[in-house]
């Protein structure tokens, strides 16, 4: 499909300063406003806007799956009751069990009517959806849901949408029924934004395509927000919410480009008083979000007339955003990722006070080169120091262990001694490559702490999706439980460390319900939190707290862990604006880069 060209009349009113059409596009003309097309995966076509509107409803109503052209890219959608439908998206995807977003159809002056008859709303998540950003919400399922199970397998939540676009509206209007509405993407990659890339790409799992002829410059996913502690978090920024810009209260003398981390990558764009932090762009081991990630660098500079002279990565010497900076032959500043993450929880006014920021994810490149994630660091951008982290163990397979839950589980049972009778005999031989450390690195992250206690309670044993398993475990909790202490013991170098052993007992107690055994487990490794703490107030009158890192998307731990802090008198920073996975490591990086660049009056030096 040809770049539409305004007819003559538009042109006329367009270019006319005098007209009350000036500069206005051409949304409505029927002449050279947006056309639509559909085709078929055998190559049918059938062109005309009502005709193939037409034809998308009704191979929707047939239960087939339609990638249909929107604002930021494509989305793949079905009926969103069709079980039959669903299930052959998620397995020509493959999307095995990681949650579909849905979009509701609206109701004149009751625009959110199809929602609340499946969801719970809060004001403030109908106040989300109702924002001009449109995004997904995460909002929990009310009692006889009769949409597909398979939307969110296993989760009480699932995430609701409204239309924002011309065309969603008229879908959605004329077919009458919620309607899943997936990023059109190979998985881990950015959402699809061509005609033609989208039918060679996505032709295995659409049936038919509804495609517009404006052309889409970048991709935007659709942001993603989940309500934590009484406020909105992003855990994903996209179109209408990205580029996020920000003040600084300090002046950087020359632009500065951080390039973020591996997963969930964002890049950030810092001159003078002010940063902007792009949308999502995906994980790094893909061609093509390596392409986005560079066309995304020239669009930011491009747009704000801006050329970087310096440029911020991640330490970890083999991210791909990493080896990029280097060849870049700018001045390069490499930060930790842990840093990056104390960095994002840290009020931009108070940078100098010091603080305890516990950064809790995945994994990340530590300071001693093993992989972190458990740690509590002490101090303020640009100068951090562990203060707490979790009991090390090693993780037979290393970077397989995060799709596969059973990997943590077993590590933290060989680190302890303790039997657990899911450990097949054939694992003989990892065990004892496990025991010679051989591609078994050594870990204090608590993500795979969350992946053993899912393991071991039998909630996932192996994953399809990352977080899958602290996800399905997070969804288990119910009620309140007392916590099992967890001692803290000081290190050689002085750092506290916090044994998970006693847990063990209570996941691996079968006598104990998987809810017990879930609620339990958060709420120690809350009260965990809470000791750790109270330690660093002991030791340096600490009364600032902060919470970074994916592990602090989970709103059950993060919700206890703040209640916990707050009565015992802290004050707790928890990011609103920015995510707290590693979406946010991009922003944490340019703080981390200014607070060893300028002096304290905000000067760069």
């Amino acid at each position: 499909m040809a770049a539409f060209q305004l007819c003559d009349a538009c042109h006329r009113e367009y270019t006319d300063p005098l007209d009350r059409r000036f500069h206005a596009e051409p949304v409505a003309c029927p002449a050279c406003g947006p056309a639509l097309q559909f085709a078929t995966a055998e190559s049918a076509r059938i062109s005309g806007n009502e005709a193939a509107l037409a034809a998308c409803v009704a191979a929707l109503q047939a239960g087939s799956i339609v990638a249909v052209k929107g604002v930021g890219g494509y989305h793949l959608m079905c009926d969103a009751r069709n079980d039959i439908a669903i299930a052959r998206l998620r397995r020509n995807k493959p999307r095995a069990h990681k949650p579909l977003a849905v979009m509701f159809p609206t109701a004149a002056g009751q625009p959110l009517k199809c929602i609340n008859s499946r969801v719970w709303l809060s004001r403030d998540q109908a106040d989300l959806l109702l924002s001009p950003a449109r995004p997904i919400v995460l909002a929990r399922k009310r009692p006889g849901f009769d949409l597909s199970s398979q939307i969110a397998p296993g989760l009480d939540e699932i995430g609701v949408m409204l239309p924002y676009s011309p065309l969603h509206h008229l879908i959605l209007s004329d077919l009458g029924a919620p309607l899943i509405a997936t990023s059109a993407n190979i998985s881990g990659e950015p959402v699809l934004t061509d005609n033609v890339d989208v039918e060679q790409r996505l032709g295995h799992v659409a049936a038919a395509f509804l495609h517009h002829n404006r052309p889409i410059e970048r991709p935007a996913d659709d942001p993603v927000l989940r309500i934590i502690s009484d406020r909105p978090r992003p855990l994903r920024m996209g179109r209408g919410t990205a580029p996020f810009e920000q003040s600084l209260p300090f002046k950087l003398q020359h632009p500065v480009l951080a390039v973020g981390g591996h997963m969930k990558n964002t890049i950030a764009l810092a001159w003078g008083k002010r940063i902007v932090v792009s949308p999502h762009i995906g994980d790094m081991g893909n061609a093509r979000s390596l392409q986005v990630f560079e066309k995304t660098i020239d669009g930011l500079q491009a747009l704000y007339k801006v050329t970087a002279e310096a440029v911020v990565c991640d330490a970890h010497p083999g991210y791909a955003s990493g080896r990029w900076a280097r060849q870049t032959g700018l001045p390069l500043h490499k930060v930790f990722h842990h840093h990056a993450h104390a960095a994002v929880a840290c009020d931009l006014q108070q940078l100098t006070q010091t603080r305890l920021v516990f950064t809790w994810d995945g994994v990340g490149y530590g300071e001693d080169g093993n992989l972190w994630g458990g740690e509590a660091l002490l101090g303020c951008p640009g100068n951090w120091r562990r203060f707490a982290t979790l009991r090390p163990f090693h993780l037979p397979g290393g970077e397989r262990a995060g799709r596969e839950p059973w990997r943590s589980a077993a590590a933290v049972c060989w680190e302890t001694g303790t039997c657990w009778p899911r450990i097949p005999a054939t694992l003989a031989l990892l065990h004892k490559a496990w025991q010679k450390r051989i591609n078994s690195p050594q870990t204090t992250s608590a993500g795979r702490l969350f992946d053993a206690a899912a393991a071991l309670t039998g909630v996932c044993t192996k994953a399809s999706f990352e977080g899958q398993g602290p996800m399905l475990l997070e969804a288990l909790c119910h009620g309140s439980k007392t916590a099992v202490n967890m001692p803290l013991l000081q290190d050689d170098s002085g750092t506290w460390v916090a044994d998970w052993e006693p847990l063990l007992e209570v996941l691996l107690d079968a006598a104990r319900s998987g809810k017990e055994r879930a609620t339990v487990f958060h709420a120690s490794m809350a009260d965990t939190i809470l000791q750790q703490a109270r330690l660093a107030r002991s030791a340096q009158d600490i009364s600032e707290i902060g919470l970074s890192g994916g592990v602090f998307q989970n709103r059950v731990l993060t919700e206890l862990a703040v209640s916990l802090l707050e009565n015992d008198g802290f004050r707790v920073t928890l990011p609103q604006h920015i995510p707290v996975n590693d979406a946010g490591i991009s922003y944490g990086q340019l703080i981390e880069y200014a607070a060893t660049s300028c002096n304290p009056t905000g000067q760069q030096t």
